[in-house]
């Protein structure tokens, strides 16, 4: 994966960032995260330990979400809500042409997927979600374990430090990671959505109750009518923030209507589980892409 790579498409008036790479079958990684977030700046290169592997055998593209990485921020504050990003997300698979793919999506970016499995389906060919505590029923942890980083926000340290407490292991903390995070972090338009979504209070006043809201309506989507295309799970069993009894919950309400349903525990793996067992994740992603009818 090399920062060099990546390439720019207009999704409904907004520059979209995203790297491809391989040939064949269409494999979309979202990332998690979100615009403006004071811990730290995901994008698509969350996905550096496993793009160039995956490529191997897949056509790849992982996308910045709306507002984050290299992707324009939202043209109007309506916009700064986790609604607009499935919609930017399902925008973007059609601007790009795929077809029916293979989602991949992590924490925020699971529930990404999720939302696009059940509410475009025509796009979809498999959904797999990805330690995702906003997919899940249950309290979120992450102001917790994630609580008190180093100051300055969003600096090396204070991502590093960040990045250390979502893992069992820090071994895939890697200098190129951090750079690219330090520099998304230092873009204008990250100042932006941080003004947008902290001294605005629109994480409060709008982002939170509106993702509650549509969780809500999602898990009733789930438990009455179900995703219509393949799903699996896989998660770290040591995620601090998602746990995995959140996870068995969110596959319970799969697998109710579809006997079809997988879900994968990683050992000695924290919230980034694809990033900490690269080949182990990408082996399960290969066996689960390969039998999805």
């Amino acid at each position: 994966m090399r920062k060099e790579d990546g390439k720019f498409i207009d999704v409904d008036g907004v520059r979209t960032h995203y790297y491809e790479k391989g040939e064949g079958t269409p494999l979309v990684l979202f990332h998690g995260g979100a615009f403006g977030h004071p811990t730290a700046a995901d994008s698509a290169w969350d996905w550096s330990t496993n793009f160039d592997l995956l490529a191997e055998r897949y056509r790849v593209i992982a996308v910045d979400k709306l507002g984050q990485g290299f992707t324009d921020n939202p043209k109007i504050d309506a916009d700064y809500c986790m609604a607009a990003t499935v919609r930017h997300g399902a925008d973007t698979l059609r601007a790009l042409d795929l077809g029916p793919a293979d989602l991949v999506g992590h924490s925020r970016g699971g529930y990404l997927t999720c939302r696009i499995t059940l509410d475009n389906p025509e796009l979809v060919r498999s959904c797999t979600i990805v330690d995702s505590n906003t997919s899940s029923p249950g309290v979120e942890l992450n102001g917790i374990v994630l609580g008190n980083p180093p100051e300055p926000r969003l600096s090396r340290e204070s991502h590093k430090w960040i990045f250390e407490h979502y893992s069992y292991s820090p071994n895939h903390i890697t200098t190129d990671w951090l750079d690219i995070c330090c520099e998304i972090a230092s873009l204008p338009k990250y100042q932006e959505a941080w003004d947008k979504m902290e001294t605005e209070a629109l994480r409060l006043k709008q982002f939170a109750p509106g993702l509650a809201a549509d969780k809500s309506k999602m898990f009733a989507l789930l438990r009455d009518e179900g995703l219509k295309r393949p799903t699996q799970i896989i998660w770290g069993k040591n995620d601090p923030t998602a746990s995995l009894d959140q996870g068995w919950v969110l596959w319970d309400l799969i697998a109710k209507h579809r006997s079809d349903a997988q879900f994968h525990i990683i050992n000695q793996a924290g919230h980034f589980s694809y990033r900490e067992h690269p080949k182990a994740f990408n082996e399960l992603i290969h066996a689960f892409v390969n039998t999805a009818e």
